[in-house]
């Protein structure tokens, strides 16, 4: 399996990234009075993994990184660093952030947390990584995907389809879908969900 596919990915260092994540995960876990074991029921997912996530040893794909949100009773929002803010604006030095482990993928919170209707976030994803082989469906309605640099590949119920700079697509959230994207340089990718889904 390449980078940035794929349910576990393990390399020999750890990072801040990595370990960030996993203080996060842990952090909530114990704020809600869970234990190892009822977080990775909760999430489908061995008792194992939840702890190399909190340690920073393992990076979760976006599906199992819905799955532990959802398990620790929030969402993936919930992992995102910097001020939440229920204002109309969100300033550019004051975006939310949320860096995938081993740096492979970025998203920034465009809209304010409290957003009830959309939501836009941008990423940045590295070449070959994406949201892992797995597919993953959300309870949003639609969303729509804008390739601004780059280019990028989704499937969406099983079918797949290749977008380059400036092409978009739009599909059902509840669908599985999942992506990648295949080089040989880095993709940004606008999202506007509706409703918010992180």
């Amino acid at each position: 399996m390449g980078p940035g596919r794929g349910d576990l990915r393990r390399d020999a260092g750890m990072n801040d990234e990595d370990q960030e994540l996993g203080r996060r995960i842990r952090t909530l876990r114990e704020r809600e009075g869970l234990s190892l074991r009822a977080v990775a029921e909760r999430a489908g997912v061995s008792e194992s993994f939840v702890s190399q996530v909190e340690r920073g040893v393992a990076s979760p794909s976006v599906a199992s990184l819905r799955r532990l949100a959802e398990a620790l009773g929030g969402s993936v929002g919930a992992f995102f660093e910097g001020p939440s803010s229920a204002d109309r604006v969100v300033r550019a030095g004051e975006r939310r952030r949320l860096i995938h482990p081993r740096r492979q993928w970025e998203d920034v919170l465009l809209t304010p947390a409290g957003s009830r209707h959309l939501q836009v976030i941008l990423s940045t994803i590295e070449p070959e990584a994406g949201s892992g082989d797995e597919p993953y469906a959300h309870d949003s309605d639609e969303e729509c995907v804008i390739v601004l640099k780059g280019r990028m590949e989704f499937w969406v119920d099983e079918v797949r389809y290749e977008l380059a700079e400036g092409d978009s697509l739009l599909f059902e959230s509840r669908l599985p879908h999942r992506n990648v994207n295949p080089g040989p340089t880095k993709a940004e990718v606008l999202w506007i969900i509706t409703p918010p889904s992180y």
